[in-house]
């Protein structure tokens, strides 16, 4: 008599038993009842972008989906917002706030007042960002040579425009690019701006040459319909889909990579339950089979992160950003004892 076996499940029955799993674990995440999300920086950046994410996430997950008020709070590109939530003036444990990576760099710098990575407490990344660089779409600069060309021949003829002031990320990826080029960081043209989407429309009235800023910012005004035109992606490899065609620097004999981590915060004085609820919430969004999809939306590449594991990635990125930022010249603050 031969024992029957039961029949082996097919690699489709797992994947679709996994995405219920999911699903359910997603469903059964809890989201507070009047959430908010604070884009430190005026409408059209990468803050903004990051909040809208977190919206599509709060809007499709949840026992019960609901609505992501979205404030903004520009100042200092984050530094007013992380002010208001370490002294406890912005106190609201449902309230969600908007960082980058660009947040650690100006933190370490002393640009947030006296308050250190550690003062706030870290909930998710959602997806990693790019540095770009764009001009005019009818610019006769095609590529970082010609841009190159002009900064060795003509110096003072390039004034480039960014979200942030001196010793902002954006500031630091213009500034490699000039030392690139063999010129002095220091003496060059720089306009800063209240967040990228500030600098894009500057770009798009051609008062500025060049935008150093970030390629899901520029790919989203693209998208508009934006007269622009990116030169260069600051990633370690193309990215994928449509905008394959765009070339990195490295590619084009610049030696630059520029990862942006995008994702939120909360008060330190947010109880435990609260951030666990915030930290399980995106767990489970972040899990979901959608997920990936949606991320693309947004011009975001993987890079999921949350809780203490975020804190420690946060700490660590901090000094690296701290050592860069002591080799261009810039002032850092030194840690509290």
């Amino acid at each position: 008599m031969h024992k029957h076996n039961p029949p082996r499940r097919t690699l489709l029955q797992w994947g679709l038993a996994l995405a219920a799993v999911q699903h359910q674990r997603l469903a059964a995440a809890r989201v507070p009842d009047t959430a908010e999300c604070i884009a430190p920086a005026k409408v059209g950046g990468g803050f903004d972008l990051t909040c809208k994410l977190v919206g599509e996430l709060i809007s499709q997950g949840g026992a019960t989906p609901r609505q992501l008020l979205v404030s903004y709070l520009p100042g200092g590109i984050g530094a007013v917002a992380f002010d208001r939530v370490v002294t406890q003036r912005l106190h609201n444990p449902q309230a969600l706030i908007a960082f980058s990576g660009g947040s650690l760099l100006n933190l370490v710098q002393g640009k947030f007042g006296p308050h250190e990575v550690l003062d706030v407490r870290w909930v998710a990344a959602l997806g990693t960002d790019y540095g770009a660089i764009a001009v005019q779409k009818d610019s006769p600069l095609k590529n970082l040579k010609d841009l190159e060309t002009l900064l060795r021949r003509d110096f003072r003829r390039v004034v480039f425009g960014a979200g942030g002031t001196v010793g902002s990320q954006d500031w630091v990826k213009a500034a490699l690019i000039v030392r690139a080029a063999g010129q002095d960081h220091k003496a060059m043209r720089f306009v800063s701006f209240e967040g990228g989407g500030e600098a894009l429309s500057a770009l798009e009235g051609k008062h500025v040459t060049v935008f150093c800023g970030d390629a899901a910012e520029a790919f989203q005004a693209l998208d508009a319909g934006a007269p622009i035109r990116l030169l260069a992606v600051l990633s370690d490899k193309r990215l994928e889909g449509a905008r394959s065609g765009i070339q990195t620097a490295v590619e084009q004999g610049v030696n630059l990579v520029w990862p942006v981590i995008r994702g939120v915060y909360v008060g330190k004085s947010v109880r435990d339950e609260d951030y666990r609820q915030w930290v399980d919430f995106f767990d489970a969004a972040m899990a979901s089979p959608r997920y990936a999809a949606l991320r693309a939306q947004y011009n975001l590449s993987p890079f999921a992160m949350t809780g203490k594991a975020l804190s420690d990635y946060v700490v660590e990125r901090a000094e690296m950003y701290r050592a860069m930022a002591s080799q261009l010249g810039l002032r850092t603050a030194a840690p509290r004892r």
